[in-house]
């Protein structure tokens, strides 16, 4: 890929807006394709639309320190919107095609099966969150350079990118697909085509998690939400899950599950055959060296210092390390 290459997203919704801002800030030009029929002042009105959003997170984005005021509008000329029509002059120069379009199956494979032939030499991405890549794939052009690409909302500000190619993608695609997301910023991550992807999977579980402990009276929604946000978050935004899971122990987490089953009457607690196998080969974490995480040749030491020092920083970066009180 040559540097800033073109970017074009099929559909002009909200995805491909936080697409675009992405890109044009790092300074790419962007085509919004409006893949949906519309008269032409409906297409106006989009158009107009799309760019003032655009504008509106950009001008956001200035408030927030992120960018120059000045900024703004010359970021925003990077960003155009076509209508289908004009889809040849707007997917032939991209080096990434972003589907976009509404989580309906047929809709989006019409989409890709209309339009990806326009676009002979560019890696076709579908952003979808809910519908498998090798659903999609039979509907693309070459699907070898197809794959799913689901962006974390807002897509213009949560840097992981979660990429899941098919069984037919080359991973030439993927690999080139990773680098242009780093260039820019981005934090891809690539899992195996499964419903959920990583993120949204884990999530759920933690979602309902929340609110049956409403149900349930537990705690009041405040509370639950103070928690997560100053307990569950800020722990997980320096240690990650399974990172944790061995810093902590497996075997805490082992016997965890054990009495929340019980405790509970509920087999969502359960913990998976491979904690219960770690358990059995001694893979709990740094206690013994190894677990979810390889620690061979690893300064222990100075592992847990780096750790506590980020979490420190970030706690302090939060407002949430007050300056200690020195004796008089």
């Amino acid at each position: 890929m040559s540097a800033r290459p073109a970017i074009a997203c099929l559909g002009a919704g909200r995805m491909a807006r936080g697409i675009a801002v992405v890109f044009a800030y790092a300074g790419h030009r962007v085509s919004i394709l409006d893949v949906k029929a519309r008269e032409e002042r409906g297409f106006a009105e989009q158009a107009a639309a799309a760019i003032a959003e655009v504008k509106s997170i950009l001008l956001s984005f200035a408030d927030f320190g992120l960018l120059p005021a000045g900024a703004v509008d010359s970021i925003l000329s990077r960003v155009s919107v076509a209508r289908e029509r004009d889809a040849v002059a707007a997917l032939a120069p991209a080096a990434v095609v972003f589907e976009a379009v509404p989580e309906v199956l047929e809709l989006k494979r019409q989409v890709l099966a209309r339009l990806s032939p326009l676009a002979p030499a560019s890696i076709i991405a579908s952003t979808t969150s809910t519908i498998l890549v090798d659903e999609l794939a039979s509907a693309v052009a070459r699907p070898e350079r197809f794959l799913n690409a689901h962006w974390l909302n807002p897509a213009f500000l949560v840097p992981l990118v979660e990429l899941s190619p098919g069984a037919r993608t080359d991973p030439d695609m993927t690999q080139r697909l990773q680098a242009l997301l780093e260039s820019i910023g981005k934090v891809p991550v690539v899992c195996a085509a499964r419903p959920g992807y990583i993120v949204p999977r884990i999530q759920a579980l933690a979602m309902n998690e929340a609110a049956r402990l409403v149900e349930e009276g537990v705690a009041s929604a405040e509370d639950i939400d103070k928690a997560i946000k100053y307990g569950f978050g800020v722990r997980f935004a320096t240690l990650g899950m399974l990172e944790f899971i061995d810093w902590g122990g497996g075997d805490i987490l082992y016997y965890a599950s054990r009495y929340l089953t019980e405790a509970l009457a509920s087999e969502r607690y359960a913990a998976p055959p491979i904690v219960e196998r770690n358990m059995a080969e001694g893979r709990i974490g740094l206690k013994t060296g190894k677990g979810f995480m390889r620690y061979a040749g690893l300064d222990l030491d100075a592992y847990r210092r780096q750790r506590l020092e980020a979490f420190g920083k970030l706690l302090g970066h939060l407002g949430l390390m007050r300056p200690p009180v020195l004796p008089d």
